[in-house]
């Protein structure tokens, strides 16, 4: 998913959230509280109410059919405003992205109910094809471009990468977030590399008119984790184990339905798969190396 600037939001949720939930102590629900007749529902990277109808309508008719639930849309403007309406109950489920998560995950113990394959979704670095660097150890000293900070795709994993082949990111490289600027940046050499999300990857390449010849890949990072369906922790563990079984029940037809939003396509062959936390590790791990680690 798109990532929103995370320094300048990052302030604003450690501020308004007065102490960091205690995971292991802390129960997610009251068993014997009642199921809300509503469920409010958010999409962390859209933002305004226009663009949640235009791509996820469909999705809200569908599962609140399989919910037997009203869901009304929550809109956002990012996932910080997301995370604090999670916490104090205001919203009650919302889909998210690895990135988002982790953060949401340690401020407001959010309840991951079930992940969202995205398949060939992983980061790449490229380099000009005429470029001499033929490996990672060779950037150290460079300027890399990435997207946007805090993007999983297009920062954190090539933060991965590049943590795995040895190089620290705080002292053997510079960084410049390039956004849809990257690849016309290393065409001219503004920068050495870029680090990307496959699927941007190709999008970019439509969109500037450009070719595969043009870049050569040096690194393809591992599988990145899914995107993720997250309940408020105000919801009794009841109704989130329900909402569990009857969207793995109605995948198909939930998936179907998400697919005919016009921004939906990275979710083409999509499945709904068990959200395991420990997946996510990776994510915390490069918000560490870029010094991020205080939000955990």
């Amino acid at each position: 998913m798109k990532r929103r600037p995370f320094v300048g939001f990052s302030l604003l949720f450690v501020a308004s959230c007065s102490t960091t939930v205690n995971q292991s102590n802390r129960s997610f629900s009251n068993l014997a509280a009642s199921e809300p007749e509503t469920l409010e529902f958010a999409v962390t990277d859209i933002q305004g109410s226009e663009d949640l109808q235009q791509n996820y309508q469909a999705f809200r008719t569908v599962i609140g059919e399989v919910l037997e639930k009203k869901i009304e849309f929550f809109p956002v403007d990012n996932y910080i405003e997301a995370a604090v309406a999670l916490q104090s109950g205001q919203l009650k489920l919302a889909l998210t992205g690895p990135s988002e998560y982790v953060i949401m995950r340690a401020r407001t113990n959010a309840v991951p109910i079930i992940a969202i394959t995205r398949p060939n979704y992983h980061s790449l670095i490229l380099v000009p094809a005429n470029s001499e660097i033929k490996s990672l150890a060779q950037l150290k000293g460079k300027t890399i471009g990435m997207w946007e900070v805090g993007a999983t795709g297009g920062h954190l994993g090539p933060i991965k990468i590049l943590m795995d082949a040895g190089l620290n990111p705080q002292s053997d490289f510079q960084i410049s977030m390039l956004g849809k600027k990257g690849l016309q940046a290393i065409k001219k050499q503004q920068v050495e590399a870029l680090g990307i999300g496959l699927n941007r990857y190709k999008d970019l390449l439509k969109i500037d008119g450009l070719s595969t010849k043009d870049f050569r890949i040096i690194a393809t990072g591992v599988p990145l984790p899914s995107d993720l369906f997250v309940a408020s922790s105000n919801l009794p563990n009841t109704l989130v184990e329900k909402i569990r079984t009857r969207l793995v029940e109605n995948q198909d037809k939930l998936i179907e339905a998400i697919l005919l939003g016009k921004a939906n396509d990275k979710y083409q062959g999509a499945k709904l798969v068990p959200a395991n936390d420990s997946d996510y590790n990776m994510i915390r791990e490069a918000y560490k190396a870029i010094g991020q680690g205080n939000v955990f």
